[in-house]
Parts: structure tokens; sequence; C-alpha cells
């Protein structure tokens, strides 16, 4: 078996790659890997590094919204999970445009490619906040969409896209839509890691307006483990949330990092709320654990932990990331 990985050296596509290239997906044992990344400011091949020499994985670097190439590479395989998005939300409200490329113009490159070569799987990976802020409850995968911010419009835009083509054209389409990842080797422009290695250089940490946000917070590990589940077993035309329900407000996340790395709130810095800023996200995830058997295996309690000492042990991984210039791609999770 051959899948193109788009986006595979991102945040959540690299840990995708490197279990599946480690033997933690009995399914994959023995695929090669045909990972597709720009490397662009959030793409790195550090995140790579533990299987870069592995005979199962070629790396081809590039954009998705090359049509010659993503023919080529297409042509060859035999699924293809698009994990490749701009998305930053801040970066997306002060320039929408590279969203609207990567994230709509790519994908649509990407399904003319599947259509003309008749991949057997493509898996679209969008995200919860697709639907919007909902103030109780949960949404299910019939709830409208009802995206804020050009980030996640781009991605909305890109997910109704890919059904689309399954519909008009038969494209065996799955969509997934996750809550917040967090973990090992995300961009430390995100939430967590951002407020983990700021406040390991003894910097203060931004809190947008009172804290009150709520999101569900999913570690990578667990997100990757349900494309597998979802692109083995998963319907196709179906579309799967995926969540933890672990649900919490912003202060309550801060509260926790400040407790893990042993500061007080004279560390936090709060600052205006950004435009538009969805207040709750919240995923109904019955179908993905029922149909599929999903359970998330990482609590936060103990994965919140683990990734603060990861970043604490890492600090030649991320540093250069702190310092360098940003550019304008993404291949990545989301934010808070």
């Amino acid at each position: 078996m051959r899948i193109l990985i788009t986006g595979g050296a991102g945040f959540v596509g690299s840990h995708f790659v490197r279990s599946a290239l480690t033997a933690q997906y009995p399914s994959l044992a023995g695929a090669h890997l045909v990972v597709l990344d720009k490397l662009t400011y959030a793409g790195n091949l550090a995140n790579l590094e533990p299987v870069i020499g592995s005979p199962h994985l070629e790396f081809v670097p590039g954009d998705i919204r090359d049509a010659t190439l993503v023919r080529a590479l297409t042509a060859r395989v035999d699924e293809v999970i698009h994990f490749a998005a701009e998305s930053h939300v801040d970066r997306s409200i002060a320039d929408a445009s590279s969203f609207v490329r990567t994230n709509v113009d790519g994908t649509q490159v990407l399904l003319d490619a599947a259509l003309q070569y008749g991949v057997e799987r493509f898996l679209y990976i969008s995200t919860d906040e697709v639907y919007g802020s909902i103030t109780r409850g949960s949404c299910d995968e019939t709830s409208p969409l009802k995206p804020s911010s050009p980030y996640s419009a781009s991605k909305a835009a890109g997910d109704l896209l890919a059904q689309a083509y399954h519909r008009t054209h038969g494209v065996p389409v799955i969509v997934t839509r996750s809550s917040n990842n967090y973990g090992p080797y995300q961009y430390p422009e995100k939430a967590i890691p951002l407020f983990v290695t700021s406040l390991l250089d003894g910097n203060p940490v931004p809190l947008y307006g009172d804290g009150s946000h709520r999101r569900d917070w999913l570690h990578a590990d667990d997100h990757c483990r349900a494309v597998e589940l979802v692109r083995t077993t998963g319907r196709v035309g179906e579309v799967y949330n995926i969540g933890a329900e672990t649900e919490l407000s912003n202060i309550e996340l801060t509260q926790s990092l400040l407790d893990l790395l042993g500061f007080t709130w004279d560390a936090v810095c709060h600052v205006a709320d950004r435009p538009g800023h969805d207040h709750r996200y919240s995923v109904d995830t019955t179908k993905i654990r029922t149909e599929l058997g999903f359970r998330p295996l990482t609590p936060i309690s103990e994965g919140l932990p683990q990734t603060v000492a990861w970043y604490r042990d890492n600090r030649p991984w991320w540093e250069p990331l702190k310092h360098a210039p940003s550019g304008s791609g993404r291949s990545g999770a989301k934010e808070a």
C-alpha cells in the first residue's frame, strides 16, 4: 500500500507518520508513505527525524497547489490523507489570502488528482471550528457549519468541497473534524506550546480577554489513532467528529500550566480579545465511538505533564522556531 500524506512534516501529520513507521498501526505494516510538505514555517523536517531513515518513507518538498507535482504523486499512490493546512486563526485575521489559497485551492488540486487517478480513499482532516461557537450542548456531524474566522471558513470550504467531490464524482472521501490538539512537536505559536516555552524562558504569557473561552483538548496521539481507525473502517462519504470530551476554560488550562511549571498568575498578562473569538467549541463524538469503537487513551491529566516535559527536554527543537522569521504556509493543527 502507498499513501500520500500532505502536511506530513507538520504537527499532527508528522505524528501520524512517526506512529505509522514505528509499527503503532498494524494495518500500515509495510506501507510506503509519501510525505508532501512545503516546509514553510510550521513544516519542519526535524519532526520526522526519528523515522527519516526508514525505507518506507519518501519525503517530497512541494506545494499542494502544484497540480503537476500533485498529479505525479497521486498517480502512484492508493490513498490520500490530507493534513496540510494553514491553521492559525490570528494569522488568518491579519491576512486571509494564504488560507484560501492553501485550504481551498490546494484541496481542489488534490481532489482533482484523486478523481483522475481513482484513489481508494481520500481523508480530509477538518476541524471542529467549522461549526462555530456553541453555547451549550455539542455539535454532531449533521450540525450546520457556521465558521467565524477566515481560517475556519477556509477549512469549511475545503470540507464541503471534498464532500461535493464525493457526491458529484464518487471520490471516496471521508471527513474528520477534530477538537483542539496538543502534544510534542507543536509549533510554538499555538496556545499550549506558546505558554510552556514562554514560561520556560521566564517570559509572561498572554491570556485573551477574561479567559472564559472553552475548548476540548485532544492529544495528537489520540487524534492520529482516530484518523487511522477512520481510514481502515470508516464509511466513505461520511463525516466523523473526533474529540476527547476534556473541556477546559482557558483559565483552567493556564492554571494547570502554571502549576506544572511552578509559576503564579504574576506570569500572566491579560490582552485584548481577538475579533470574532469563538467562546466555546464542543463536538458530539457518539458516531465514531459507537460505529468504530474509538476511545481516547491519553487523559489530559497525563498528556499535559508529558507535553510540558517534552518541551522542557527539547529546547534545541523549539528555540530556533521561536526566533525564526515566520513564513506564509502551514502544515499543522489548530489553535485555541
